[in-house]
């Protein structure tokens, strides 16, 4: 039976080592087409019309004016009358082109009538929801009355995270050509595999019918698996304007208020403990939304779990606003900003660095030597126990601070098959249905079966973003590193175990006594018997030696190519104006483990990522919703703020590599990258201030607030 288990660290060749990204220079040259570049002969362009109300429903709609328009192609109403819409930037009708400004123009000649419904899209303050609030019921261990009763100290404190959107730097959308017997769909997609029969069901046809091309994506962070109504009507307008090809991608505004957010999450937390650091009690009242599903608890408490008396209530609110989808380790970004916050703020009203506080409660944790030893390497990296004061201490106009927050993660490998081929002239083939959103998948998915079969990277062509190729599942969950390492890595030994069968007996060498090292085929401890990789080949015949491997979820961690269970923990130095509160970053560190790290460079990579979405969302990503219209005010790229190079900071990430770490096989890396950043750098603006901010943003006007508070106070 074939032996799959990964090589040993030390004798790894390709794997564990900092190789650049194979599609950089494609990238970085611009020769790499996006599915928004795929300008096809004889494109024509659509546009959605929205809906300009939060809450309505449509009485009639009349598109008589649009398609009397020269140039205009095909005319589809999407929310004909009696529709009722539930959140402005809802798809009404769609418009297809000969050009861009046509079918604007035709867009807006659409006349809709709606019936104007009442609305809410603002959730900050829980008593002014009124009937839009749906309590989740209430979870209780232990005895957290007589916890609080009991305590040598205690705190409370309010704290909230707004909701933010996916903001991808490439819009959802796609091209689409409907022809007699096919579908061709190039969709920005994190799913090639699936979206593809998504984009069937939704146009009542086998999905045989529909063929996927995605060879690059311009971002996706949760958002991107299905092919959404727009690509289902893009679709129709291609079929209704004789198959021409149509590119329908969302323009800016409507990308940041329809295609997906992150929900929001508030919370009024009280933790009970004693005076040495040690929590003995919790209490949160939590509410949430994410738009018109309302918004569900987050893990609470995060990561320390076991706190022993524990008392928490929810509740969900229904909003009239675009709805959620998963961005990033859904509800963790937010579950750890609320916990974090509270157990600094319990540090400071003790008087004892959070960090001491932190590693005194560990064993409430399921990882409590891994988070040890995380926490004492980010101290050394970012000079803790040098530079930290607590926050009464401090003096000045500009004064700097740190911050602690800490993540925890699945990430076992999805579903995938590969197909694997060694032909006759030596050259290897690697194809997967997978997508490589950026994360460099074609890269690990090279180094894997060159290290399987003893060659250089130069020798595989790995093919993936294709429906065609053998099946594999959807990048979300951080589960793509680990499916397809295994995938390619069963194929890439079986394939290898055949090419052997055929050499061995020319060799004089039973085949489970020869391996593939350097180029060439050896005899296991006889180095001087051997042949070059091309000899072997050719030993083949005509026919070239394909092979399948293929991973599966429930047998993974037993076969132990990859498991779960990723932790990792982030320190922040802020610098605050206390006159003007700008909130500066001066460094953040991440210190992560995710098993056995394929490549090291890109996974650091992952982790920068991730670290300057964290700066975002701590320092200037929110969606700010007008109560009175309905819509988002700051659906463009001049007011939706993101992080620009001279707000980042110096990033510092460590990869937490260990033999220990490593035997666990691989485990994904996206998301848990991406959770403790936030409350890291909101702490160390509270250390700093010497007030919690009680939400992010940090924006100068919030700061400002916090401390006129505790002025008046």
């Amino acid at each position: 039976m074939a032996e799959y288990k990964w090589p040993p660290m030390e004798q790894r060749k390709l794997m564990g080592k900092r190789i650049a990204r194979l599609d950089g220079p494609m990238k970085s040259s611009g020769r790499a087409k996006y599915p928004s570049d795929m300008n096809q002969p004889g494109l024509l362009f659509a546009v959605l019309l929205t809906s300009p109300h939060a809450h309505a429903k449509v009485k009639s709609i009349d598109v008589a004016p649009a398609k009397a328009i020269k140039g205009v192609t095909a005319v589809r109403v999407i929310s004909g009358p009696g529709t009722e819409i539930q959140w402005a930037g809802t798809e009404v009708a769609a418009v297809s082109a000969v050009t861009e400004e046509i079918a604007r123009d035709a867009a807006k000649a659409i006349v809709v009538e709606y019936e104007v419904l009442t609305h809410l899209v603002k959730e900050e303050n829980l008593a002014k929801v009124g009937p839009r609030a749906k309590a989740a019921g209430e979870q209780i261990t232990g005895d957290p009355d007589k916890a609080f009763q009991d305590s040598e100290a205690k705190i409370s404190g309010d704290y909230g995270i707004p909701v933010i959107t996916h903001c991808c730097l490439e819009p959802h959308g796609s091209v689409v050509a409907w022809g007699n017997d096919k579908i061709d769909f190039w969709p920005s997609t994190q799913a090639v595999s699936t979206v593809g029969g998504d984009l069937a069901k939704l146009l009542e046809l086998p999905a045989t019918q529909v063929k996927v091309d995605c060879q690059y994506m311009g971002g996706g962070f949760g958002s991107k698996f299905p092919a959404d109504r727009w690509g289902a009507e893009a679709a129709r307008l291609s079929k209704e304007s004789g198959g021409r090809p149509v590119k329908l991608f969302l323009d800016r505004a409507t990308e940041l208020t329809i295609a997906g957010v992150r929900p929001s999450h508030f919370a009024k937390i009280k933790v009970a403990g004693k005076k040495d650091g040690t929590m003995t009690g919790w209490q949160s009242e939590s509410w949430a939304s994410g738009g018109i599903g309302g918004g569900g608890m987050a893990p609470l408490p995060y990561v320390f779990t076991n706190i022993p008396n524990r008392r928490m209530n929810h509740t969900q609110v229904s909003l009239n606003a675009g709805p959620a989808r998963a961005w990033r380790a859904p509800n963790h970004p937010q579950a750890s900003f609320l916990t974090c916050s509270a157990i600094s703020d319990f540090a400071a009203e003790i008087g004892m660095d959070p960090y001491d506080v932190f590693l005194k409660n560990l064993d409430l944790t399921l990882r409590a030597d891994t988070y040890r030893k995380q926490l004492v390497k980010g101290a050394e990296l970012i000079d803790w126990k040098k530079k930290f004061q607590l926050g009464s201490a401090k003096t000045g106009n500009i004064r700097r601070g740190l911050g602690i927050g800490i993540a925890t993660w699945g990430g076992a490998g999805h579903a995938s098959k590969c197909r694997l081929t060694i032909h006759p002239d030596g050259t290897v083939e690697v194809e997967i249905g997978s997508q490589d959103i950026g994360t460099a998948t074609r890269t690990c998915i090279t180094q894997v079966a060159a290290e399987t079969l003893g060659l250089p990277m130069s020798a595989v062509k790995v093919k993936l973003g294709n429906n065609s190729y053998p099946p594999s599942g959807p990048s979300g969950g951080s589960t793509t590193i680990g499916g397809v390492s295994s995938s390619t890595r069963k194929a890439a030994v079986n394939a290898l175990e055949k090419l052997l069968e055929k050499v061995a007996p020319g060799m004089g060498v039973p085949p489970d006594q020869l391996e593939a090292n350097d180029s060439r085929i050896v005899a296991k401890g006889n180095p001087n018997k051997a042949m070059s990789w091309k000899q072997a080949c050719q030993k083949m015949g005509p026919t070239a030696i394909s092979e399948m491997g293929e991973n599966e979820p429930r047998s993974a961690a037993r076969e132990g190519l990859n498991t779960q269970g990723a932790s990792g923990i982030q320190m922040a130095e802020v610098e605050v104006d206390m006159e003007t509160g700008v909130v500066r970053i001066v460094e953040v560190v991440a210190v992560q483990d995710c098993g056995l790290v394929v490549n090291p460079r890109t996974a650091e990579s992952q982790v920068a990522g991730a670290l300057i979405m964290s700066v975002c969302s701590a320092l200037m990503e929110e969606r700010i919703m007008d109560q009175t219209t309905g819509r988002v005010l700051n659906a463009d790229m001049e007011f939706y703020k993101l992080a620009g190079l001279p707000d980042v900071g110096k990033l510092t990430v460590h990869m937490d590599i260990t033999k220990e770490h490593d035997s666990r096989g691989i485990i994904g890396l996206g998301e848990p990258c991406a959770i403790g950043g936030v409350a890291a750098i909101a702490n160390a603006a509270a250390n700093a201030l010497g007030v919690r901010v009680p939400m992010v943003p940090l924006t100068p006007e919030r700061v400002l607030a916090a401390l006129a508070n505790r002025r008046n106070a």
